[in-house]
């Protein structure tokens, strides 16, 4: 709810749906491709300064943003950054009775670069939800020849998601009032609650707002008003040079390794 509060705010929502697409479309492949550190730095900097600077998000919220997928990242590639072995190995090696908690450099540089390679690719897709609202990218999908059944239920789903978190915020709110997170045991039981209760309100409030789209002649098919706002020639030219300069990167780094 709120990445979709930050979109409709933002100072980039007025710039044409589709050069944003491109441009973090494009970025990302290149991202993913290269796995270089230059390019993967250069991408997650330039893009979170469009993001908060151009945007206007703010720093601690983007920070928070990307906190979340770092520690999943950092937890993913424990297995590749560390290794029990009875051999030490070139990076690291700490002793552990007879065996060694250690790791080569190579295993170290490859962990690092997955981890700057996920993260840019990461930047770009915020770029792209933190200033793009959700019925810009429908039509986005529609321009693309995106199957009509498979945008109304990207639609739906998205909007079914809004009731779920909708409900489970009023029955977290209800149980905070009756002091039901005094301790480790309260809480526990006060999940329980939620769990079992969330479901059936999300049910019974998905019919309501089904019931209320079907007395608006909805017939399967969902219409949205979309802005159009034309392409400038400025910016297109931004983002060609941006990406030439990613390009060159990855390049060079064939070349000179």
């Amino acid at each position: 709810m709120l990445i979709d509060q930050y979109c409709h705010r933002s100072g980039l929502r007025k710039v044409n749906v589709m050069e944003k697409f491109c441009f973090s479309m494009t970025t990302l492949l290149l991202c993913i491709l290269s796995r270089s550190f230059s390019v993967s730095t250069l991408v997650i900097l330039s893009l979170g300064w469009l993001t908060v600077k151009k945007g206007g998000i703010p720093v601690r919220r983007y920070i928070k943003l990307m906190r979340l997928p770092a520690v999943f990242l950092l937890l993913s590639t424990l297995a590749i950054l560390f290794n029990i072995s009875k051999t030490p190995l070139d990076a690291y090696a700490v002793p552990a009775g007879s065996y060694y908690i250690t790791g080569s450099w190579e295993s170290l540089i490859f962990g690092f670069r997955l981890i700057l390679s996920a993260l840019s690719a990461v930047s770009c897709l915020y770029f792209l939800s933190l200033s793009t609202p959700v019925t810009d990218l429908i039509g986005i999908l529609k321009k693309l020849g995106c199957p009509a059944l498979l945008i109304e239920l990207f639609m739906l789903i998205y909007r079914f998601i809004f009731v779920l978190l909708s409900e489970a915020t009023a029955i977290r709110i209800s149980q905070e009032a009756r002091l039901s997170n005094r301790n480790f045991k309260t809480s526990v039981h006060a999940f329980g609650g939620m769990a079992s209760a969330l479901f059936m309100k999300a049910m019974k409030r998905s019919g309501r707002l089904f019931d209320a789209m079907e007395s608006r002649c909805y017939n399967g098919n969902m219409r949205v008003l979309l802005e159009d706002y034309p392409p400038k020639r400025k910016e297109i030219i931004y983002i060609i040079m941006f990406e030439l300069l990613l390009l060159s990167l990855i390049i060079g780094r064939k070349i000179y390794g």
